[in-house]
């Protein structure tokens, strides 16, 4: 049983950076471990080790990020008292870790969900102030009036506050299908704009987040994150 690891990896899964950059901290003294100032690549370290990183002690659990496809009759819980499909039944073989959903889609509702055991990562993509970017393909019952469109850009009053879409138009000049950008944390939030002008909404499937798309992922299926991707949601390069 391994009981310890390289230092460059220990201070990678605490989520600071990755490996290569952890080595650039090392080196030039930023990593304190038991008290002592380390700057020798290589050193290993134990998981019961204090390693810390401008004064702050990490937690060396490896991070997860993993992006699924959501599909139909699945919520966004860890557990469901009905016994419903849940989307960590979706993710399960995914790791050992336990992975929380980031922020929710509703039963109904498909597209991309954003799954991870990294809270710091997760509070800043679902913080209000965050203005995290979701893009939303929806399909309605009955044609949307043109009108309602510039209205829903404009900002409609709903019970928790005013919500507006950044961007809103048809989709391949359908009226029936709509795309909207939208960055409001709101919940459920594109269902209330439709609903708020009498539109039953057929389907409603979340093809953005935060910079990331459903390229190459089945309805149901996932993938990891790259470290690249994972680098520029935490520098907010995706939006």
């Amino acid at each position: 049983m391994q009981t310890t690891i390289r230092l460059n990896r220990y201070i990678s899964n605490a989520g600071v950076c990755s490996r290569r950059d952890a080595d650039k901290l090392i080196l030039s003294g930023e990593v304190v471990v038991n008290g002592n100032v380390v700057k020798e690549l290589g050193t290993q370290v134990s998981l019961k080790d204090d390693v810390r990183y401008k004064g702050k002690r990490l937690n060396p659990e490896r991070k997860v990020y993993v992006l699924l496809n959501k599909p139909k009759d699945t919520v966004t819980t860890l557990s469901d008292p009905e016994g419903r499909k849940t989307v960590i039944n979706l993710v399960e073989s995914a790791c050992e870790e336990r992975i929380y959903p980031v922020g929710r889609l509703d039963r109904q509702t498909t597209g991309l969900l954003l799954l991870t055991n990294d809270g710091d990562l997760s509070k800043k993509l679902t913080h209000p102030s965050s203005k995290t970017k979701k893009i939303y393909h929806v399909v309605t019952e009955q044609p949307v009036n043109q009108e309602h469109l510039k209205q829903i850009a404009k900002g409609v009053k709903l019970e928790d506050g005013i919500a507006k879409a950044d961007e809103i138009s048809y989709v391949d000049n359908d009226p029936r299908q709509v795309g909207i950008e939208i960055h409001s944390g709101k919940n459920r939030v594109v269902r209330r704009l439709f609903e708020h002008f009498g539109y039953k909404i057929e389907k409603l499937d979340r093809v953005y987040f935060a910079g990331l798309t459903k390229k190459n992922i089945s309805r149901g299926k996932w993938r990891f994150l790259t470290e690249k991707e994972v680098t520029f949601l935490k520098a907010g390069i995706l939006g």
